[in-house]
């Protein structure tokens, strides 16, 4: 665990460049602007359980920004997270997939690092995050999807659980004996994953125009259909009844092509099948088949693409993360112990 150095103490030396650097190596690659012309400044607080990534932010007022081009650029599953916040102080708003919360102290907020989001506090601030591993969430994107961009008062049901409980991990967890903190790792991911379930059991609120509504049919299509391997954009908009044109236009705001949507689909499906090993697990072959890839080796060369090791590797670091809850909490990659 390392406490990052503020901005204040090295204001002759580009603070505004040293705080984004700090904020980018503990949580993701982002852009930072303060309030009024000033750099924001700012004390992180990181480090990890197992797979799982800890981290307590106190600031300045400043706008936090990841975006198309972030995304475009990102390292594959290692920028790809489902955060969970707790506002311990101050207040924000939060911008994702449409949706604009306003974040009070104590709420919780979800944000998912592989599509654009903005946070701006007003304010100094103080938050507690963790960084779920959105393959570790053996939920369907689709429902992810209808949480992000939220927030939720801590005030009871799963989120009074959660919330202190998210809040005290960051400065607790390292000092919890290993076999402690294999069960905080597990309790954190099967909490978080109650919580989104108890969230999409209710409506959320937000767009609802015919735009919206026409692309969350496609994104639900194109998850049901995910082991056809004659599932393509021609498909999907023969299905909508709409153009391949017009489907192209509608996810233009989304970041990502359809074609490249269906492949990125398909890849964490199978990295969560592969993931889950076992005695009894798949082969790397039949995984892909299921999932709809006709060759596997057009599966090996995208698996690598967006993973950065082949599937049967990827399988081998996923026991070894598991193994690394079993030993306790480790800094976060990237930030050395001080």
């Amino acid at each position: 665990m390392v406490l990052m150095p503020t901005t204040e103490s090295i204001v002759e030396r580009d603070p505004l460049g040293h705080w984004q650097e700090a904020v980018s190596r503990a949580l993701v690659p982002s852009h930072v602007t303060g309030r009024d012309g000033r750099p924001p400044g700012g004390r992180i607080t990181a480090a990890s359980l197992g797979a799982v990534r800890l981290c307590a932010v106190e600031g300045d007022a400043q706008r936090l920004t990841r975006t198309s081009a972030h995304i475009a650029h990102a390292r594959g599953a290692s920028e790809a997270f489902l955060v969970i916040g707790v506002l311990t102080s101050g207040t924000a708003t939060l911008m994702q997939d449409g949706r604009h919360a306003s974040v009070d102290e104590g709420d919780l907020m979800f944000y998912d690092t592989s599509r654009p989001y903005a946070v701006d506090h007003p304010g100094r601030f103080a938050c507690s995050l963790v960084l779920l591993p959105r393959g570790a969430l053996l939920l369907p994107d689709e429902q992810v999807r209808r949480v992000t961009g939220s927030a939720v008062t801590a005030s009871r049901g799963v989120a009074a659980v959660l919330a202190p409980f998210l809040a005290s991990l960051v400065s607790s967890a390292p000092a919890c004996p290993p076999a402690v903190a294999a069960h905080l790792a597990a309790a954190v991911v099967d909490l978080a994953t109650t919580l989104v379930a108890d969230r999409t059991a209710h409506a959320l609120p937000g767009p609802d125009t015919g735009r919206e509504r026409l692309v969350r049919c496609i994104r639900e299509h194109i998850d049901h259909h995910l082991p056809d391997p004659a599932l393509s954009p021609q498909s999907v908009a023969r299905a909508h009844h709409i153009s391949v044109r017009y489907l192209h236009r509608l996810f233009e705001e989304e970041g990502v092509t359809v074609r490249r949507l269906i492949q990125r689909r398909r890849l964490e499906e199978s990295a969560r099948e592969l993931a889950r090993g076992g005695t009894t697990a798949p082969t790397v072959a039949s995984v892909a088949r299921r999932w709809g890839f006709v060759s596997p080796a057009h599966f090996s060369r995208a698996f690598r693409g967006l993973y950065g090791h082949s599937p049967r590797e990827w399988r081998g670091l996923r026991t070894a993360h598991a193994g690394d809850a079993g030993r306790g909490a480790r800094p976060a990659p990237g930030i050395s112990v001080g």
